[in-house]
Parts: C-alpha cells; sequence; structure tokens
C-alpha cells in the first residue's frame, strides 16, 4: 500500500542521490517522510548527476528544502532502491512505500487516481479526467501528470493518447515504452 503525504513543512532534509538500477540511472530523494522524488536521467549515474537532471532535481528540491538541507545519502535511499528494482526485474507489480508528494489538491487527486490504473494496463488522459469526474479538464490533468515528482511509482507511464499513442513523458518516450513492455511482460 503506497502512503501520500502533502506535507506543508518546508526546509526538511533531502536524502538524495544518483542511482542506476537494471541499466537505468535515476536521481531519487527521500525525506523523513518517505520517497518525494524519482527521475530518470540521462547520464550514467555511476558518474553522479548530469546537468539536466541536477537541474530538474534541485528545482524540486529548493521547493522543500533549502540546499543546505540536501544530502547526498544512498544509504537512506536503499529500501527504496531495493523495491525500484524488483519492479525493474519484473518481480513487483506494486509499490510499498511511503510517499511524500508534494502538490496542489487538483494534483493530489490526478496522483491518486494515477494509483488506480492496474499494472500492465493503459488508460488515457480523457480516461483519467473522466474519473474525476472532470471531463472538460484533460489538459489540467496532463498538465498534472506531468508534474508528478515520483515517476514510476505514481505510474504516469501507464496514460497514453486517446488513440493509444504513447505520448508526454518527462522520463522520455522511450523508458515509457520500456516500461509499458516490462509490464505487459509480466502480466
Amino acid at each position: 500500500m503506497v502512503r501520500e503525504v502533502m506535507e506543508s513543512v518546508v526546509n526538511q532534509t533531502i536524502y538524495w542521490g544518483a542511482v542506476r538500477l537494471q541499466h537505468h540511472n535515476f536521481v531519487m530523494a527521500v525525506t523523513d517522510v518517505g520517497l518525494g522524488y524519482l527521475q530518470f536521467q540521462k547520464g550514467d549515474a555511476r558518474d553522479g548527476v548530469d546537468v539536466e537532471a541536477w537541474q530538474e532535481f534541485t528545482q524540486w528540491a529548493r521547493k522543500i528544502g533549502q540546499p543546505n538541507g540536501w544530502i547526498q545519502q544512498k544509504d537512506r535511499l536503499k529500501a527504496y532502491m531495493q523495491q525500484l528494482d524488483e519492479y525493474l526485474s519484473g518481480e513487483r507489480t506494486n509499490f510499498e512505500l511511503p510517499l511524500d508528494l508534494r502538490g496542489t489538491e487538483f494534483q493530489q487527486s490526478v496522483w491518486r487516481a494515477l494509483h488506480e490504473i492496474v499494472h500492465g494496463e493503459t488508460v488515457s488522459y480523457t480516461q483519467v479526467a473522466q474519473t474525476l469526474d472532470r471531463s472538460s479538464a484533460v489538459r489540467a490533468v496532463g498538465t498534472a501528470i506531468g508534474a508528478n515528482p515520483v515517476l514510476i511509482v505514481v505510474p504516469c507511464h501507464r496514460v497514453v493518447g486517446k488513440d493509444g499513442a504513447l505520448t508526454g513523458y518527462r522520463g522520455g518516450l522511450g523508458n515509457k515504452e520500456k516500461l509499458l513492455q516490462l509490464e505487459r511482460q509480466g502480466k
């Protein structure tokens, strides 16, 4: 069961690291509450964080903590890394870890709806909007999905275009396609 928390506490300590799992490279960050950030990066995590990933991470991190409160500490990430590795290996279909998701009430509702999408299946942006009884807010739903700070765990990769085409994904369309293939194989 994934627990979502919307904290108003600012200046929390953020424990982060560049992580390489199953040939995928990520930037991952947790707070004392739970996983708050997971993003693909193009560069090899064994070499640290690439510039683009660093800029995106720091933009997120500044919203919840001061730079002196960011601690590079992979030990704090281990439980999250283990579950992500199990998912990428096809051994896990859902995550059982606490989350620290920061966003507006609307974003939170969209991210909760994403958790309802069954592993190995896809839905359209329109279907997500309909689930929320906000049929006229498809673009706003798409924007909220794009703001998801925890890729994979909050499965925004399972949302596709109305015609089934792969559309926008902050982690890159190639990664979205790989994640969907991984889930289809395991289903």
